[in-house]
């Protein structure tokens, strides 16, 4: 028996997906020509999948410092942050994030998602309870694993049901870790974190905001979702990453919280990954200051956010509750999914398939991500190609039938 016939129940509908056309865990591009451009198997297409906010990732100024970085400094850094892996920049990055921030501290980690299995896992362990929203990010769930804390789920976006939660494990011994994200990442649905601040002041415990989908998207200076909903005093921690609206890779923690630095030495993907290479911090650096110092990025991205969302809403599509810049098409199956994302795809459109089991409730979805990069026309080419699919995959017809009836 081989060490992967465990995962043989997913072999079918792999075969499936790719006897139907193009593979998405083997997307190749050709080359990346600009935040919105790409070349895929010799055609241009329009991207629409790349979760890059704010459209930075070709900003000369980033490239410029991340190519002098690597000049002075060299590739990498060969290691740990606790070892040899601590250059002038990591703790340059770190005061500027808590500065961004407001805080006292900040801790830089090498990916996003380290951010989290390194924070979480630091915080709680055995005899403490983690509070997870149902519909958190895998991320979230493997920190979950490496605690080894008690996990308590509580119902997508429900205050009510945290109240409950909390209230069942009474005078329970150990520490007490909500946690909840900004904007979540498959729908693009915001958190109600006002509510979920007023449970948590009431009921005892941390909270924690991933605000990997929202820093640089929501708040007046776009520090997220924390600071739009007015409640950054009620937050205890922020996760981040630098792959979204930053435009490379990395993972941050911002706290007020006393012996902050403990979690250098106690947080095992922090003390055991090399750190990141000189160039992206040097990016990072120039990119987070190009966030506050132009919040016209931001204004374009909701614009751009809006007109997307409100473009497929209005043509009849099942889209999430509000617009923000991710947008997910319900399909009404894994096969028509998947349909769908190869005729995109064909017709010059590049966004994520997105299928279950990896999907709140199981469901088949088209997802995109718009950029504050993006142009008007862009936008209106893709949902004329929506408009022209739909159609032929008869997904309009019905629905306008029942919005006119």
């Amino acid at each position: 028996m081989g060490l992967l016939d465990k995962h043989l129940g997913y072999r079918a509908p792999l075969e499936g997906i790719r006897a139907a056309g193009a593979d998405p865990s083997n997307v190749r591009f050709d080359a990346v020509l600009s935040p919105t451009e790409g070349v895929l198997a010799g055609q241009p297409v329009i991207l629409l999948g790349t979760n890059n906010y704010l459209g930075l990732t070709f900003d000369p100024a980033c490239i410029e410092a991340s190519a002098e970085a690597v000049r002075e400094w060299g590739t990498g850094t060969t290691g740990s942050r606790f070892a040899n892996g601590t250059f002038a920049g990591h703790t340059a990055l770190e005061q500027a994030l808590a500065g961004f921030y407001g805080r006292k501290h900040a801790m830089v980690f090498t990916t996003g998602y380290q951010a989290n299995l390194g924070t979480i896992s630091g915080l709680v362990g055995r005899g403490d309870h983690l509070i997870l929203d149902a519909d958190s990010h895998a991320s979230i769930y493997d920190a979950a694993k490496l605690s080894g804390a008690e996990v308590i789920r509580f119902r997508h976006n429900d205050p009510d049901d945290l109240h409950k939660r909390l209230r069942r494990l009474g005078d329970a011994p150990g520490g007490r870790l909500i946690v909840v994200e900004g904007i979540y990442s498959m729908i693009g649905d915001v958190a109600p974190l006002k509510e979920f601040v007023d449970v948590k002041r009431e009921m005892g415990g941390h909270l924690l905001v991933d605000e990997a989908h929202s820093m640089g998207v929501l708040g007046e200076k776009g520090r997220g979702l924390a600071e739009a909903a007015g409640v950054e005093d009620g937050v205890d921690f922020i996760v981040g990453t630098f792959s979204k609206s930053l435009g490379s890779v990395g993972g941050f923690l911002v706290s007020d919280e006393e012996n902050f630095d403990l979690l250098r030495i106690v947080s095992r993907p922090y003390m055991f990954t090399a750190s990141l290479p000189p160039a992206v911090i040097a990016s990072t650096l120039t990119a987070l200051k190009r966030l506050e110092d132009e919040p016209g990025l931001r204004a374009r991205l909701s614009a751009n956010a809006d007109r997307l969302y409100e473009g497929l809403r209005d043509m009849g599509y099942a889209v999430g509750p509000h617009a923000s810049p991710i947008t997910a098409v319900e399909m009404p199956d894994q096969a028509t999914a998947v349909g769908m994302w190869n005729a995109l795809l064909q017709n010059g459109v590049y966004l994520n398939l997105a299928i279950p089991p990896a999907t709140p409730e199981n469901k088949s979805l088209l997802r995109s991500s718009v950029s504050a990069a993006h142009t008007t026309e862009q936008i209106d080419t893709v949902l004329g190609v929506f408009e022209q699919l739909g159609q032929e995959f008869g997904l309009l017809a019905g629905r306008r039938r029942a919005a006119t009836a």
